[in-house]
């Protein structure tokens, strides 16, 4: 759980920085990742194959597929990433013509290309943590993570505000922080893989040549309906975004306040998604369904639990977590009723990205992507759309759609997991 609040908690220390410089810069931080977060995250999901197929052999005891799939994972998620940033070098201008206010444009198109070079080295880190964690060793994960952070909270105050002998660079310095930062995450994971006592005998996943055409497809087949998991739910709060810069740069910032907020109680309950992807797979792997099924249900309640504490975190404190962002009174009273609406969703969210993971775990994801593209985009974009402008409820219009996708989308998932562990074929009753 620590792990996975610390992948975002570089784009937190961003925002809270960014905000301290002025409205305008932290919307424009907010529209870039409205874009660069979708592509993230849609590579994010395709590096998530690794570990339930990891965790199944680790179960059945075959270090060879361990090895294979380690071997695969790399090329694949190396030329995702590679693609990914391509796309937004070559779609930059895009920015230009979804009627953003023209300051907020021009400065996050310089910023946006810069955190698009991040991309690869964060497929290289998710590679090798996704193998670490389907294996059950996630400690070193939280140490960088924690560690890289810092780091880039540093690299902030030196590049952003400018001290010493480095220059003033305001929001771009933001994305320079979040590149190096991500650099270093690489790099110390892949070493502690390689060069790890726990995990000498899968070194030969590091060797290149004699792949299989029939893993990359089983891999692909598993990782692109994975990462649409995750385009589809990041596009909608994206989508939603470009909505928000409609109405104006207000409310666009006082969304990226609260969108960031609910990403970290997200995040932390993506930590026992993970676990359910792990131990879901496990039990797979050993044919156990009453193992795992209570793995699975146990975590949904956990994820329930927690997200319940931060839903009464979020609503108590809707006037004073938006004020550890920016001094605006503006964008504050903006905030305040987003925070409201965030707490009501976070059951729904906990339980969904909990229950994601245990489907990840059966290796099940066409239907959960095809679960979460109904829930977001054939009903809470089309009705938050109509209550922002047709019933001129604004911002909040925009929020309540946002809620109704989310409880559909936990809904769905829970059902089609108890369904799909409770007749799965080849595992003893």
């Amino acid at each position: 759980m620590i792990s996975m609040l610390g992948q975002v908690m570089t784009g937190v220390a961003d925002s809270v920085m960014i905000g301290w410089t002025g409205a305008t810069p932290l919307a424009a931080s907010a529209l870039a990742n409205s874009f660069f977060g979708v592509l993230l995250f849609f590579g994010i999901g395709v590096t998530y194959a690794l570990t339930p197929l990891v965790a199944e052999a680790d179960g059945a005891r075959q270090p060879g597929k361990i090895v294979g799939a380690l071997r695969h994972a790399l090329v694949i998620n190396v030329a995702t990433g590679a693609i990914l940033t391509l796309i937004i070098v070559g779609g930059q201008s895009l920015l230009h013509y979804i009627n953003q206010p023209a300051e907020v444009v021009e400065l996050a198109i310089p910023y946006l290309l810069i955190v698009s070079y991040s991309i690869v080295p964060t497929m290289i880190f998710q590679t090798f943590r996704q193998f670490a964690e389907g294996l059950q060793k996630t400690r070193m994960a939280m140490v960088v993570m924690i560690a890289c952070n810092l780091l880039n909270v540093v690299l902030n105050y030196v590049l952003i505000y400018g001290v010493w002998i480095f220059p003033e660079m305001g929001l771009y310095g933001a994305g320079w922080a979040t590149f190096i930062a991500r650099v270093a995450m690489a790099v110390w994971m892949a070493l502690y893989v390689y060069y790890g006592k726990a995990f000498v005998a899968y070194r030969a996943g590091f060797h290149f040549g004699h792949y299989s055409r029939a893993l990359f497809n089983r891999m692909l087949h598993i990782g692109l309906p994975a990462g649409a998991q995750f385009i589809f739910e990041a596009a909608a709060f994206g989508f939603s975004g470009i909505m928000m810069g409609w109405i104006g740069t207000v409310p666009l910032a006082a969304h990226q306040i609260a969108l960031n907020l609910a990403t970290i109680s997200y995040m932390t309950t993506s930590g026992l998604g993970a676990a359910a992807t792990i131990r879901v797979g496990i039990f797979y792997g050993r044919r156990d369904k009453v193992a795992l099924r209570t793995a699975g249900f146990t975590l949904i309640g956990l994820g329930a639990l927690l997200m319940t504490a931060w839903a009464v975190l979020f609503i108590t404190g809707k006037h004073f977590l938006p004020s550890l962002y920016i001094n605006d009174a503006a964008v504050l009273a903006a905030a305040a009723p987003l925070m409201i609406i965030a707490g009501f969703f976070q059951l729904s969210d906990g339980m969904q990205v909990v229950c994601a993971g245990a489907l990840r775990g059966l290796q099940d994801v066409k239907v959960p992507s095809l679960l979460i593209f109904v829930a977001y985009w054939v009903i809470a974009l089309p009705l938050g759309y109509l209550m922002a402008f047709g019933l001129d409820w604004g911002a909040l219009g925009i929020w309540a759609g946002l809620l109704m996708g989310l409880t559909l989308t936990a809904s769905a998932m829970i059902w089609r997991f108890n369904q799909l562990s409770g007749r799965l074929s080849g595992l003893p009753d």
